[in-house]
């Protein structure tokens, strides 16, 4: 039973006058993706998909290395397009995300609506699941469209009840045969509980 393994990009060294698409892992995100390598489900991984954006790919490579395999990337998996505001605040921040999960067909403050960012990643998922389904896959991303995409599989309306836990560095599994979810989000470098998800 081949897994797709939805991995969200741990912290990142926040830095107000760059573009949120370039930011990079902080020190305690590169700890966290360097824990992850010693999960017992990384090593069945044969491929790595990742989003553009700095994070994203510092996350793969960090796997890719370990695991000796190349990191793909698409472009079009980057995280929910936030450019009209650029950085905000935290607490503002959370507000105005609390705003795009509960009114998907509409943007807030400029931001790409939920639905639209939600078909894209659910699109660029689809098109590497269509042509290879028989092999463990890690898509490495972010945890607004992650999020989206859990939805998504699991058949549920768009809301932010499945976010990912604060701080990012979470993963949930996917059974690519059986086309279901096999648990939601856990985090990346601690070990699996046995019950439940």
């Amino acid at each position: 039973m081949p897994i797709a393994y939805y991995i969200t990009h741990p912290q990142v060294q926040i830095d107000a006058a760059t573009p949120v698409p370039e930011w990079g892992l902080s020190d305690v995100g590169r700890a966290r993706a360097s824990a992850m390598l010693d999960q017992p489900w990384v090593g069945s991984i044969r491929r790595i998909v990742s989003s553009g954006e700095r994070k994203a790919i510092e996350t793969a490579e960090i796997l890719a290395k370990r695991l000796r395999l190349t990191v793909e990337v698409k472009e079009r998996m980057h995280e929910n397009d936030r450019s009209a505001t650029g950085f905000l605040p935290p607490p503002e921040f959370e507000a105005v995300a609390d705003q795009f999960f509960a009114n998907p067909h509409e943007s807030i403050r400029g931001w790409e609506r939920a639905v639209d960012a939600q078909g894209r990643i659910v699109s660029e998922v689809d098109a590497v699941l269509g042509v290879d389904d028989t092999q463990d896959i890690a898509f490495v991303g972010h945890g607004g469209v992650g999020t989206l995409l859990l939805l998504h599989f699991s058949g549920r309306e768009i809301s932010r009840e499945a976010d990912q836990p604060a701080g990012g560095g979470n993963y949930f599994a996917y059974d690519i045969g059986a086309r279901r979810i096999v648990h939601g989000w856990r985090p990346i470098d601690r070990p699996a509980l046995h019950h439940g998800s």
